[in-house]
């Protein structure tokens, strides 16, 4: 049955009109959506859901990962988790990651990108250089830095090649420095993608704006405190997500640096669950640990675009008509 709108004529009266009919989706248009979207759903269903629904029903029993699962345990994993004080202190190492990496990686990108955006020369080959740390493999990097940090090793040779040979430390192996060390490595990793993201938003920004503060008289960090860096928001708010979200699930570089260790001293979440999972031959208390991280990202995921992602989408969709 057709629904009538009322609409006026020339007169301005209003006059019933039969609206448009919806046109019916055809087969063709059903079969090409199924053909495109059907072999992507089936790649996240079988390697992203199905694992992370295996893992939950493996953690409620007490299981080598070769035998039956007939040791039904309950919620016993995840109480010895949350009740193991060096899990508590890799959830503590996480959190220290995730503050340290915004501290640190986040001023440190902005001030590169507002310097490699203004016109110079060698441009180009200065944000090559900064962005090769990144596209290096984490195995080839972590690898790399161990060999560089070791005792007597070329770092501690720069230090004493300029005078500084007192500095030098148990890089990798003192309880109180190898944190610290872990957090130079992985800032040294991962700013140049901080800086190319960032150079890639300041090229939204528009000329007009700076322009107009400067004939204005502001100066060039009065324009960048107020304008540019504003204007920034959306691509900070969204790198800053993907920090989090990385220092959370920090795992390569920490396992091949130092395996968490000296003393669990730079364990994480993921390095734990390695330990526990595989090497101990644990994997219901492992899938336990497995369940404990995605909750905690998925949670800080759905809470960051509710609460900060939320502002940079509104009144970028719009409702179909019709």
């Amino acid at each position: 049955m057709s629904t009538l709108l009322k609409s006026p004529d020339v007169a301005g009266r209003a006059v019933a009109r039969p609206a448009a009919p919806r046109r019916k989706k055809s087969p063709r248009k059903t079969i090409e959506i199924i053909a495109f979207v059907g072999p992507a759903l089936l790649v996240y269903v079988g390697f992203v859901l199905l694992p992370v629904v295996l893992a939950a029903y493996y953690s409620l029993y007490k299981w080598n990962g070769l035998g039956p699962l007939d040791e039904f345990i309950g919620v016993d994993n995840y109480v010895r988790a949350l009740s193991d004080p060096v899990f508590i202190g890799a959830m503590g190492h996480n959190l220290f990651f995730v503050i340290a990496s915004l501290l640190v990686q986040g001023p440190i990108a902005i001030a590169v990108a507002l310097l490699l955006n203004r016109a110079m020369k060698g441009r180009s080959i200065f944000r090559v250089i900064i962005f090769v740390p990144y596209v290096l493999s984490e195995v080839i990097s972590a690898v790399a830095w161990r060999l560089i940090l070791q005792p007597h090793g070329p770092f501690d040779a720069v230090f004493e090649a300029i005078g500084l040979g007192d500095l030098r430390q148990l890089w990798l192996a003192d309880l109180n420095v190898v944190i610290w060390t872990l957090l130079a490595v992985v800032s040294w990793k991962y700013v140049g993608f901080a800086i190319i993201l960032f150079l890639a938003g300041l090229q939204g920004v528009p000329d007009e704006l700076t322009e107009a503060a400067q004939i204005d008289g502001a100066s060039w960090w009065q324009v960048q405190r107020y304008i540019t860096i504003p204007l920034l928001g959306p691509t900070i708010r969204i790198w800053a997500f993907l920090s989090i979200i990385g220092s959370l699930q920090l795992f390569d570089m920490v396992w091949v640096m130092t395996g968490g260790g000296p003393a669990n001293a730079s364990s994480t979440m993921a390095t734990y669950m390695i330990q526990f999972g595989f090497q101990r031959s644990q994997l219901g208390f492992g899938s336990a640990i497995a369940v404990i991280l995605f909750v905690i990202s998925f949670t800080f995921a759905l809470i960051y675009q509710r609460f900060v992602l939320s502002r940079d989408t509104e009144g970028a969709l719009t409702r179909g008509v019709g």
